[in-house]
């Protein structure tokens, strides 16, 4: 018994110094995106928004010389987060979300009552002519896109939800 014990403090202690001695890196550190690494962070009308590292992908397709950037962030509990550089991606800059005819991104935000899946609310920009936000690059690898973005939602209620703050450090799947 008296080694067990032993064996039980020593697992803890290992355990409490590898949980405080983690670099600034795992803890949010992210070379300027602000996100987690694996996440996607915003305020939505103020409320704060982070998906699951397990629930949060991007893709990117290449063809025909035009690249395409789709990420998708999802919450345990029902919300959703989609940003898309459709056409034109090329790397570290600011893409528009709107904007008329010359639309490179859209975006939405969309909240399910898990209770009653058939009930869902989604909020996307671009909803008119007008530039609803942006996502801004910072940084892409093959493995890896950081940045930040904000957009207006509308909701086809007439409803507008605004997401602000929105960061993301996302993998290639």
């Amino acid at each position: 018994m008296k080694t067990f014990k032993k064996t039980i403090l020593v697992l803890m202690a290992v355990v409490a110094v590898s949980l405080t001695s983690c670099k600034k890196d795992d803890d949010g550190g992210d070379g300027g995106s602000g996100s987690v690494s694996g996440t996607v962070q915003a305020k939505v009308s103020g409320a704060n928004y982070s998906s699951e590292p397990s629930l949060t992908t991007a893709t990117r397709i290449d063809a025909n010389g035009i690249s395409a950037v789709t990420i998708t962030a999802n919450t345990m509990n029902g919300k959703n987060m989609s940003l898309s550089i459709i056409a034109g991606f090329d790397g570290v800059g600011t893409y528009n979300i709107g904007g008329g005819a010359n639309v490179f991104g859209n975006a939405s935000y969309t909240e399910v009552d898990v209770a009653n899946p058939m009930d869902a609310q989604m909020w996307v920009a671009p909803y008119d002519e007008s530039v609803a936000g942006e996502i801004k690059v910072s940084e892409v690898t093959s493995t890896n896109i950081k940045g930040t973005f904000k957009f207006r939602g509308k909701n086809a209620d007439g409803s507008f939800k605004d997401i602000t703050e929105g960061t993301f450090d996302v993998n290639f799947k």
